[in-house]
């Protein structure tokens, strides 16, 4: 056991953690080499002197050889270097999707637990509704829509319409599992005697919900976003299967996948490879999830 007991102006609180498991380690290391790998990305297909966006028709569905470690896709693109530019791509929507639906739900859960009476209502309310619409024909809906027709083809055009319309789509419908937890966190942190310490000296409310309140909510906060990562990229997979996702120029390991649909038999690592990739990254973030609510929850047994 390690035990932290560092003291502050509010009273000691003694916090327990375990040293990393091997789930932790393996699921941290996985998911920081993957975006190690990737964003290093344009040094690596420079060093090999390949394009991920060189098309050579002539080169169509070659082996893996000389040029080309992987081989080459359906239109003669570096495969290697599509996975790697791809990678950037799924990763981002993954990390920025969890990031964003992360905070709102936080922002909620820690407003809702500590406020209580109405505003506990209200928001919960509102949790439920979003919980009781059905998801995937919502997503397709939002993702079919012509932002242009809105008005926020400014906000939502050129090359990267596609990711920051991905983007969205989680933020606003991806927050409320986050929401309960944080807020079932907040009661229970409210009872602390540094929190009826910091609010006897009359301490804000903000300055309870962000100092004192938020430091202890945030096992559950990063457990939850580390398992929404996964989520979110296995979600972008499932919209490009649908021809919704990222739309070309952009490429991503689950429009890969799509593409590589009806070339499974006759070039199988077109489809292996990015749902390999898929699996892999999923599973990091599944194992460093595990990992981390094992290191910092005190109820568990030790293994």
């Amino acid at each position: 056991m390690i035990y932290s007991n560092s003291c502050t102006h509010k009273p000691c609180v003694r916090r327990r953690t375990r040293p990393a498991t091997p789930a932790l380690a393996v699921g941290g290391t996985l998911l920081a080499l993957l975006v190690v790998i990737v964003l290093g990305a344009p040094f690596l297909t420079a060093l090999l002197g390949i394009d991920a966006g060189a098309i050579d028709l002539f080169q169509r569905l070659t082996p893996p050889g000389d040029g080309h470690p992987l081989g080459t896709d359906e239109l003669g693109r570096d495969l290697l270097a599509r996975l790697l530019t791809a990678g950037r791509v799924s990763l981002a929507v993954g990390l920025l999707g969890a990031v964003a639906a992360g905070a709102i739900g936080t922002v909620i859960g820690l407003v809702a637990g500590h406020a209580g009476g109405r505003v506990d209502g209200f928001l919960m309310r509102l949790t439920d509704v979003v919980i009781a619409l059905p998801l995937l024909p919502l997503l397709v809906v939002f993702a079919a829509l012509d932002w242009g027709k809105l008005g926020l083809n400014i906000l939502m055009g050129g090359e990267l319409a596609s990711l920051w319309r991905l983007l969205l789509i989680v933020a606003l419908f991806g927050w409320t599992t986050m929401a309960r937890l944080v807020r079932a966190a907040t009661l229970s942190q409210q009872a602390q005697p540094f929190v009826k310490a910091a609010e006897a000296l009359g301490a804000s409310p903000t300055r309870i919900l962000w100092r004192h309140l938020l430091p202890g909510v945030s096992t559950p906060v990063l457990v939850a976003m580390a398992l929404t990562v996964g989520q979110v990229i296995l979600a972008e997979s499932v919209l490009s299967f649908l021809g919704l996702g990222i739309q070309p120029p952009l490429a991503s390991w689950g429009g890969m996948l799509t593409q590589a649909q009806e070339l499974i038999y006759e070039a199988p690592r077109l489809a292996i490879l990015p749902g390999g990739l898929i699996f892999l990254t999923v599973l990091a973030c599944n194992l460093l999830a595990d990992g981390l609510a094992y290191a910092f929850d005190p109820l568990r047994p030790e293994r």
